[in-house]
């Protein structure tokens, strides 16, 4: 993969991260202030998930196959 294929890839990956970590925060925020909407909490995590599972397919993209 050239440098250039992986640019956009890079800046995709960063910003699945912010986003990631931005859920992740406002769960926490949820969790530590009582609220009790179980149904926005599920909604988030299922989101973070999906985040996590873009995150992951654009880390295996970037990274190469190595053989032991």
């Amino acid at each position: 993969m050239t440098e250039a294929e992986e640019e956009p890839l890079r800046a995709r990956l960063a910003q699945l991260m912010q986003k990631h970590r931005d859920l992740d925060a406002a769960i926490t925020a949820m969790g530590e202030q009582g609220v009790n909407d179980q149904l926005q909490i599920t909604r988030l995590k299922k989101r973070k998930l999906q985040l996590r599972d873009q995150i992951t397919r654009i880390e295996d993209a970037l990274l190469p196959d190595i053989i032991a």
